[in-house]
């Protein structure tokens, strides 16, 4: 992985973790930009399409990478759920496009859920991945002396 990859996952965190908390947006801001965080998966998933592209092809098969791989189509699921769900209960953005969804009572508990299954997995993904971001910072220091 490269700076890129970093800047692009260091900002989904960031937009994620502002859209997760409704007491600092509230919920029009939060359903806006809640739409705004699929660019942002979406442009996570495009920097990382080699990785992904190389793991089906099979090339340097592991259990390693391919369970990485199952590991983040869960992850990318569950965000799916997240975005349906969220849309589906919308208080501001449908009713902006003149839309309304039935189903309430069934879509804001999955909304809920999920948006608690996707936090968790978040975390599991960063932990995991926690001595690559070690070892990247160590080397941006050092690079910084020289």
């Amino acid at each position: 992985m490269d700076k890129r990859n970093l800047v692009v996952d260091l900002a989904a965190l960031a937009v994620y973790l502002l859209v997760a908390n409704l007491a600092i947006t509230g919920i029009g801001f939060h359903e806006w930009l809640g739409l705004g965080v699929f660019i942002v998966f979406f442009v996570h998933v495009l920097v990382h399409m080699d990785w992904i592209i190389e793991v089906l092809r099979g090339l340097r098969p592991s259990w390693n990478r391919t369970g990485s791989l199952a590991f983040n189509l869960l992850m990318a699921l569950v965000f799916m759920m997240v975005m349906v769900s969220g849309i589906l209960i919308s208080g501001a953005v449908l009713p902006t496009l003149g839309l309304y969804a039935k189903g309430y009572y069934f879509w804001n508990p999955l909304h809920a859920m999920s948006a608690k299954m996707l936090l968790a997995l978040l975390l599991v993904h960063m932990v995991v991945r926690w001595k690559w971001f070690a070892v990247w910072f160590k080397k941006g220091r050092r690079g910084d002396r020289e």
